[in-house]
């Protein structure tokens, strides 16, 4: 009678004696220490590495000179400590990227404070809330201050927005309850005025007060 070939239950059952293997497995693996050790370690911190990072971000987002200063620092930090490196030691690098970046016109804190500013009072931001979210990103004092009051948009007029995205009063959906007490405060904590707020809440805001620039 001609010998039986081991079949692949054999093998899946893990008997490698079925297979006629047991002499070239190992019985135990020792742990992957050599992969780790030939691991290649991370690259240098580069200008050019830093450049294509920069840009890389500005194409996909727009920034302040701080905000993408953060960005680069985070970055920096990461490859430098894979290195055993100081992530301070490339403080200058970083310095020297954003300078040329600035010289390229890639970063410009006034217009992108503006176009920011503009986006956000569409949206129905507060004048309050458009500044620190605009110092949130890095934007100076003083461009803040300037870019508010260049805004064409008036407090009414963005409450009002507020409102609707929100569907406050007069937006709210048929069924839903009446929660115009929530409703005042939630635009308050937002940065209007109580007299803004319920006049938005309440539907009375008057067209030309919604037309005609100010804080409220």
């Amino acid at each position: 009678m001609s010998k039986q070939r081991p079949t692949a239950a054999d093998a899946d059952e893990g008997a490698p004696d079925a297979l006629g293997l047991s002499e070239t497995l190992p019985t135990d693996r020792p742990a992957s220490r050599a992969g780790a050790a030939n691991r290649p370690t991370a690259r240098p911190v580069g200008a050019e590495w830093l450049m294509r990072a920069a840009a890389y971000y500005l194409e996909r987002y727009s920034s302040s000179t701080d905000n993408l200063r953060r960005v680069l620092r985070r970055k920096v930090m990461r490859r430098a400590q894979a290195r055993g490196e100081e992530p301070s030691q490339h403080e200058p690098l970083i310095e020297a990227t954003l300078a040329r970046l600035a010289e390229l016109g890639l970063l410009d804190d006034q217009a992108f404070a503006s176009a920011r500013l503009s986006s956000l009072r569409r949206k129905g931001t507060s004048r309050t809330m458009a500044a620190a979210k605009l110092r949130e990103k890095g934007v100076s004092r003083e461009i803040v201050d300037a870019t508010l009051e260049a805004d064409e948009t008036g407090e009414p007029e963005a409450a009002a927005a507020y409102a609707r995205r929100r569907r406050f009063g007069p937006h709210r959906s048929a069924g839903r309850p009446d929660r115009r007490d929530k409703e005042i405060a939630a635009m308050v904590r937002a940065g209007f005025s109580l007299r803004l707020a319920i006049a938005a809440v309440d539907g009375s805001l008057e067209r030309d007060d919604c037309a005609a620039p100010g804080p409220d």
